[in-house]
């Protein structure tokens, strides 16, 4: 995903602004970034991405989703229309590498709800 693609399509967050709040706030948890102009509070397609970029910035990594637009676009839609994510993109988009998984990174399509503030 380039900086200015959209990570939170509910509510236009960008890649850029959600890894700008990581950097000011640091949060400790990854629904913590509900604070980030509601990123995840929508529709919530987004959390397991939004957990993987907290997960990326822990590590002190460049937090980033491999993925084309369009096709988080497409995957998006399609679970708006099913209410279910399409396993295959989300563990495409957000596998750690062996030996990076930082706790609480391990499943994460769990708990998907976020909560401002929570």
């Amino acid at each position: 995903m380039d900086p200015d693609d959209h990570v939170c399509l509910c509510f236009r967050v960008s890649l850029r602004k959600i890894r700008a709040y990581l950097r000011r706030e640091d949060p400790p948890v990854a629904s913590l970034i509900s604070e980030c102009l509601g990123a995840g509070t929508g529709c919530q397609w987004c959390v397991p991405f939004l957990k993987h970029l907290h997960a990326q910035h822990q590590r002190g990594e460049e937090p980033d989703l491999k993925i084309s637009p369009q096709r988080y676009s497409e995957a998006r839609a399609s679970y708006r229309a099913s209410g279910e994510r399409d396993a295959h993109v989300v563990r495409e988009v957000t596998a750690e590498s062996p030996g990076t998984a930082t706790p609480g990174s391990a499943d994460p399509g769990a708990a998907d709800e976020m909560e401002p503030g929570a």
